[in-house]
């Protein structure tokens, strides 16, 4: 079983939720969540196990954001596209997806799960230095890994009727001499 499936299957993302999903709202709020995340870890040394409060709010955020915002009115934007990117690349098997594509997918992917090993490390150790470095690159790596969808989408709104239609343009606006 594909890992990237599992988590997928984890969090319930339904079609709706996807679409959810696709408000740059719900992107940008994901963000700062890892180093809000590392903070709250680290939160233990001057509150103990009320440190667990942020902890599961934080787990609990990252569960409940891609339904936190109404689909939006547009998705030609970066993030929107990003999130299509994500669900072109989780639909890999069904319609293939260029091969160099894949490979800077798998490899951001692994990069940003190396990264994790210093945070970790550092949250442990209570060494501020290396616990910022694996934050900031994993952070990084997802950015990175974002953009990546975003132009795996751009290749692929084409390929499938359903990938050409999750782009909605924005509605152009009346003026009063219209």
């Amino acid at each position: 079983m594909r890992l990237d499936k599992s988590l997928e299957r984890s969090m319930a993302m339904s079609d709706a939720t996807w679409a959810r999903h696709a408000n740059p709202w719900s992107v940008w709020t994901r963000f700062p969540v890892l180093p809000l995340l590392a903070l709250a870890i680290w939160s233990r040394v001057w509150i103990g196990w009320l440190s667990l409060v942020p902890i599961v709010l934080l787990v609990l955020w990252t569960f409940y954001n891609p339904r936190a915002f109404p689909p939006p009115a547009s998705t030609d934007n970066w993030v929107s596209k990003g999130t299509f990117g994500e669900r072109v690349w989780l639909n890999r098997k069904t319609i293939p997806i260029p091969a160099h594509h894949a490979a800077w997918a798998r490899w951001l992917s692994v990069a940003s799960g190396l990264s994790l090993l210093p945070m970790i490390w550092g949250l442990y150790a209570l060494d501020p230095w290396a616990a910022a470095l694996g934050a900031l690159l994993a952070s990084v790596f997802k950015i990175w890994f974002v953009d990546r969808m975003v132009w795996l989408y751009e290749d692929m709104k084409d390929a499938d009727p359903v990938y050409a239609g999750w782009l909605v343009s924005k509605p152009e606006r009346r003026t009063a001499r219209s």
